[in-house]
């Protein structure tokens, strides 16, 4: 690592992984695009669109991409930076190594600052060093302000994917919204305000959906009957099926592979 600010872009493939390691230098990650994971120091967080992750020396750290992700990585070494920046912002602002998601305001403005400091790495004249540096400062600023949200955010993020990735795995026994709220350890009322904040749906109208879309691709890759299908994926009244089916494809189950079926030949 030389004695400068470093920006640059990180590209994942969908399914990388990027093993557990550490770095003397401070980091900044920040997520253009894409969803994923990773471990900080054990702790595991949701990466999406927006999410900083805050990275101190020596954090054992690994990302996984769930999708394609593209990062941003702003690295730096304490010694470029005057003593009063390391003692009152980056102590602070680097307390804890974590993801954090802004709120809309803090974001633009984060957003803003890395633009002007690639232009700045790339365009700028004899005083883009010290101009780096001064947005970082800024950088830093905006960090220890929104620490405090932005953790709160980012534990509703987690809740919000364990709520996900249950659904995801366990759609053919969960009964109502209170049964998976209970299996969460959450009321009803939180479960379905955070999920559809996010998702803008509520977990039941996700749950559906995942549902819907292997019955799609049971119809159309097997020959199990209706009934089945059916039973399989939850519901447990044939009636109810038809009907949701329906609402959600506009036309009953039997059509749908019917359709399909005469697709193919």
């Amino acid at each position: 690592m030389n004695d400068k600010i470093n920006i640059y872009e990180s590209k994942h493939k969908e399914n990388d992984k990027v093993k557990k390691h550490f770095h003397q230098t401070y980091q900044i990650l920040y997520a253009l695009d894409g969803n994923g994971s990773c471990f900080l120091d054990e702790q595991e967080y949701c990466i999406r669109p927006d999410s900083l992750l805050v990275i101190a020396p020596f954090t054992s750290h690994s990302i996984e991409a769930q999708s394609k992700m593209t990062v941003l990585v702003l690295e730096f070494d304490e010694k470029i930076l005057s003593d009063d920046v390391q003692n009152e912002l980056l102590a602070e602002a680097f307390q804890q190594s974590e993801v954090r998601v802004l709120n809309a305001f803090d974001s633009s403005e984060f957003r803003q600052l890395l633009r002007k400091m690639l232009y700045e790495q790339s365009h700028g004249d004899h005083i883009r060093e010290m101009v780096i540096k001064i947005h970082l400062s800024e950088m830093l600023c905006i960090l220890i302000r929104s620490k405090q949200e932005g953790h709160i955010v980012d534990q509703n993020v987690l809740r919000v994917e364990r709520i996900k990735n249950y659904i995801e795995r366990r759609y053919f026994e969960i009964e109502s919204a209170e049964d998976l709220a209970n299996k969460m350890n959450m009321s009803k009322r939180y479960a379905q305000s955070i999920f559809k904040e996010m998702y803008n749906r509520t977990p039941m109208q996700y749950l559906t959906e995942v549902r819907i879309g292997l019955v799609k691709k049971m119809l159309i890759e097997t020959n199990k009957s209706i009934v089945s299908i059916c039973f399989e994926v939850g519901f447990e009244s044939l009636s109810t099926f038809y009907r949701i089916f329906k609402n959600q494809i506009g036309v009953p189950p039997n059509v749908y592979r019917t359709t399909w079926a005469n697709k193919k030949a």
